[in-house]
């Protein structure tokens, strides 16, 4: 008996011919495999941003309090008014110190991990950077509600070295002091930044990794003084990861409305007003119409990281 008469040929089934079909129209099977995650993508998130967008140009009335399901701009129009306005402004204002602070702060770590870190330190370094996102993060920041609290540990420690006078002199400030530093903008940057700061040290590090060291030598045989081959090497670039990192900083302080709400003043920003409108005041429309203020920021930020190559550093 040969050898091929002796192995038994393939049962012919239905999956097999499943198979048949897959492998030879590739572009049926890479179909297949894209629907689940389109549908997904289509109708859950873009389905509902649409009816956000949709109910941001209906209006309430004032008399009734009933959603006006009639297309208009008066609700935007509400947005310009000067304590909505003030809202927004202030919301971006947040964003912005906090972003420019997590770069300060993350830019050192990132070169030292990028530049001089090897084997267990560099992977010392991942597990203190990526720890902290293990924790829950409601309770790292009820846990920083009690260390910025008037008798909490910041208080105790400025205390104990005489400086509780320099404390009390930041918190009579204006508009960054306040009865004690967890009800005040001082603590609530203080809290998004300990929250934020890894997502900028990532991508960042990554960056700065891909920074020729070789570039960085011809420039200082060149004479280059390390100001100027920071400023004209590696600056520009690790620019597109510094973008890429400013893009999760900036963009989880503009929505974010638990930080605010547990550590802050009672000044209001962006994600408290859109969840008093829709819980407490009923009022869809303008809540709608503030969740689309971020979109907008957003979008303005994204096409400008897009152009400077930061969504290569991801």
């Amino acid at each position: 008996m040969s050898l091929t008469a002796a192995i038994a040929a393939p049962r012919e089934t239905w999956l097999r011919r499943v198979s048949d079909v897959l492998v030879a129209r590739r572009g049926l099977y890479l179909m297949l495999l894209l629907v689940p995650p389109l549908l997904w993508l289509g109708i859950v998130y873009l389905g509902s941003l649409f009816a956000l967008l949709m109910e941001s140009f209906y209006s309430i009335d004032e008399f009734s309090g009933t959603i006006v399901r009639e297309p208009t701009l008066k609700t935007y129009a509400e947005l310009f008014t000067p304590a909505n306005l003030d809202v927004i402004l202030r919301t971006f204002s947040v964003s912005v110190i906090v972003t420019l602070l997590s770069a300060v702060i993350a830019y050192p770590i990132a070169y030292y991990a990028a530049r001089y870190a090897r084997g267990r330190v560099k992977a010392a370094f991942y597990l203190a950077v990526m720890m902290p996102l293990w924790s829950s993060y409601l309770v790292k920041v009820y846990a920083w509600k009690l260390l910025l609290a008037k008798e909490g540990i910041v208080g105790w420690v400025m205390t104990e070295l005489r400086l509780s006078w320099l404390l009390d002199a930041w918190l009579s400030l204006p508009v960054v002091g306040g009865p004690s530093l967890s009800v005040s903008y001082t603590g609530m940057v203080l809290v998004f930044l300990y929250l934020w700061t890894p997502f900028m040290i990532l991508p960042l590090q990554a960056a700065l990794e891909r920074v020729p060291g070789s570039l960085i030598e011809a420039s200082g045989d060149l004479g280059a003084h390390p100001r100027q081959t920071f400023w004209k090497v590696i600056f520009p670039l690790a620019l597109p990861g510094l973008i890429a990192g400013a893009i999760f900083t900036f963009s989880l302080t503009l929505g974010d409305y638990i930080v605010p709400q547990i550590v802050g003043p009672s000044s209001l920003i962006l994600g408290q007003v859109v969840y008093s409108q829709q819980g407490n005041a009923g009022n869809i429309p303008l809540a709608a119409a503030f969740s689309v203020v971020p979109i907008v920021i957003m979008g303005v930020f994204l096409t400008i990281a897009k152009r400077m190559g930061a969504f290569d550093a991801l």
